[in-house]
């Protein structure tokens, strides 16, 4: 099912460059995540006019929430999204506990060979407040619809599209399924944010941090349930109340 939906789920943007909406994917027990509410997307700061009058006309942006390090917002800004007035712009670091000051060397980290899974492991380690916050404006009705993204809208970005996804019942292979379709934009992705100062000396497309490996994502999650029972539970042990998680699925979930 979930890869039936894959190109219907692509948004086209003439200057952003991995944006797709998180509907059509199947949930446990029947029903599938509805369309239209809630987008993933890499960093939204080039957007024309035309990418503009997409969102806030046929998508209706009301929401967006940035994963980016504050350094990262302050240096590469936000573009024609800057002052717009119906739009509200939430800053939501994800990152390790050990980056709460990054320069851009952190964020491009050295090598060919990358350990995402424990990068993914030491992000939500290091955000729990973020993304707990994150995931209470994706349960408000009164906010969509909501993008969330970092730079690339493939690491913190994938950390809570996966942690949303796991809690409202989507199974590991639709999430992995979800993650690996930023591999189809990646060569596009590397070059825009290759020329930014932040992002600047990134490595080939497919080794180190520019891999796109479902399996990272499987692993991500496998050790998530193994420690803390899976997103749900840990969504409950960093604050999120049991009547807000009902409220989440039930604004992303539609029943069969």
């Amino acid at each position: 099912m979930f890869t039936d939906n894959a190109q219907r789920r692509w948004v086209e943007f003439a200057q952003i460059d991995n944006v797709r909406d998180l509907g059509g994917l199947p949930v446990i027990g029947g029903g599938t995540t509805r369309f239209g509410v809630v987008y993933r997307s890499s960093t939204p700061q080039h957007l024309t006019a035309a990418d503009m009058a997409l969102l806030t006309g046929p998508i209706g942006l009301r929401t967006l929430i940035d994963l980016r390090n504050p350094d990262e917002v302050r240096r590469e800004g936000y573009g024609r999204l800057t002052g717009n007035a119906a739009v509200r712009m939430v800053n939501l670091p994800v990152r390790k506990a050990t980056d709460a000051v990054a320069t851009p060397a952190d964020l491009v980290p050295d090598g060919r060979h990358y350990d995402l899974v424990a990068l993914y492991r030491e992000l939500l380690t290091g955000s729990g407040e973020s993304i707990v916050a994150a995931v209470r404006l994706l349960g408000d009705a009164e906010r969509h619809s909501v993008f969330f993204h970092c730079a690339a809208g493939k690491d913190r970005t994938g950390v809570l599209a996966a942690v949303v996804l796991d809690a409202v019942g989507v199974p590991t292979e639709a999430i992995a399924a979800d993650y690996a379709l930023t591999g189809e934009r990646l060569e596009r992705i590397r070059e825009r944010l290759d020329a930014l100062p932040s992002y600047h000396g990134l490595p080939p497309v497919r080794t180190g941090i520019l891999g796109v490996d479902p399996e990272v994502i499987i692993g991500f999650l496998d050790e998530l349930r193994t420690t803390h029972g899976g997103a749900a539970e840990w969504l409950r042990t960093n604050g999120l109340s049991a009547a807000e998680l009902v409220r989440l699925r039930a604004v992303l979930v539609a029943a069969a």
